[in-house]
């Protein structure tokens, strides 16, 4: 049987954005409608509260019509749904991934079924169960060491494997471990996601069914962030799976944050000071609060909370260090030949600088401690090249060979 590629609920969801999103537009217009009448002119503002009236009836008018339609739509499906075992597909997930990447909290927030719950899974997107017996029906080979691999913004699981390369199953023949791999909304903030793995792996060590003894955490990009973030409210909530942890890896992890996000925030502050561009900018503060984290790789509430993340701020969010007794291994790439010149420096790989990869800061206090053995740079590769590379796989195999835990 085929797998399905989209369900009911899929429906629902977006039938529910595409009514949002019409209404959204029709905000825009009537802004912009009145920011050009209520703007003055050579001869004053003529047309001051035009909008008002006949015109803002209309305008409520038609934003009642498209939310009465979805209305209906959403109850009529909602009628058909049936449940969500079915196994989803590699391009449902892709897709579902990269809408929670971007609008995530917000599909979170109103309820809408696009939103990824956080599950764990194994060989190839099959979700974990909850139950120790049924773990142990569904993985014959269950060993006592885990590799668990989170992926990064607008990803899914699924894209670990990339082209040939499958870094689980090789780490699985080589080192008798047993890979699984995280899947969640990278929409929501770093801290949110961090304290849910947190708190899904304790609950995973209470059900696996043999003793855990080793647990190694790979991240790539924002996924590196909510394993920090994770160790950190381990640590506070005094889980025991962190006495397990041995190793943290991470692949092209933004430490201090993505320049990319830096740019799009001064972008839409500068859009925000002009009367005509100010009604564009507002789209911008739909992107989500995974993607805002990333401004300077935010781990905790405190980062957040209480705060406006899209206004303009160069305060530095709270220090986070390394867990002091896990072996911590860094890997950054940059496009260029030369890890050591000032394009590889300055580009990186395209979305993350080799410096915030490494964890170097211009201020000591808050550079990462990664020893200089436990870093690399991988040249001529991109952020995602970072996934499937043999290069990248021996440097990762090379460090679960010798004994992880710091004394």
């Amino acid at each position: 049987m085929a797998q399905q590629t989209i369900s009911v609920s899929d429906l629902r969801g977006y039938g529910r954005l595409g009514v949002e999103a019409a209404v959204g537009v029709t905000d825009i217009v009537e802004r912009m409608h009145n920011d050009v009448l209520n703007t003055p002119g050579p001869f004053g503002v003529v047309a001051r509260g035009l909008t008002g009236g006949v015109t803002a009836f209309v305008y409520r008018a038609v934003r009642g019509a498209m939310r009465l339609g979805g209305a209906g739509l959403d109850l009529a499906l909602a009628q058909v749904q049936q449940s969500d075992d079915a196994p989803s597909s590699p391009k449902r997930d892709k897709v579902l991934a990269a809408l929670n990447g971007v609008l995530g909290d917000h599909l979170a927030g109103t309820g809408n079924p696009l939103a990824l719950p956080m599950r764990l899974r194994f060989d190839d997107g099959r979700i974990l169960p909850d139950d120790r017996d049924a773990i142990a029906a569904a993985i014959p080979q269950v060993t006592g060491r885990l590799v668990v691999f989170v992926h990064g913004l607008c990803m899914s699981d699924l894209q670990w494997r990339r082209g040939d390369h499958n870094y689980g199953a090789a780490l699985a023949r080589r080192f008798a471990c047993t890979p699984l791999s995280l899947f969640y909304n990278s929409g929501l903030h770093i801290s949110l996601n961090g304290r849910a793995f947190a708190d899904r792996l304790e609950r995973l060590l209470a059900r696996w069914p043999v003793p855990v003894e080793d647990i190694v955490i790979i991240g790539h990009s924002m996924g590196g962030l909510v394993a920090r973030s994770a160790c950190h409210y381990a640590d506070e909530a005094g889980h025991a799976w962190r006495r397990r942890l041995s190793r943290l890896i991470f692949l092209g992890t933004p430490h201090h944050g993505a320049p990319l996000e830096r740019i799009g925030n001064w972008v839409g502050q500068a859009l925000a000071s002009a009367p005509y561009t100010a009604v564009v900018a507002n789209p911008g503060k739909m992107r989500s609060a995974g993607v805002t984290d990333l401004r300077h790789g935010a781990l905790v509430d405190e980062d957040w909370a209480g705060q406006d993340r899209f206004a303009h701020s160069t305060a530095a969010p709270r220090m986070i260090p390394l867990p002091g007794d896990v072996a911590c291994y860094a890997i950054a790439a940059t496009t260029a030949r030369d890890a050591g010149s000032v394009k590889g420096r300055l580009l990186g790989d395209g979305l993350v600088t080799t410096a915030s990869a490494l964890g170097r800061h211009k201020s000591a206090a808050r550079a990462l401690a990664f020893p200089a053995d436990h870093q690399w740079t991988c040249v001529g590769a991109n952020h995602f090249d970072l996934l499937g590379r043999d290069d990248v796989f021996e440097r990762i195999a090379g460090w679960m060979r010798v004994d992880g835990r710091k004394a």
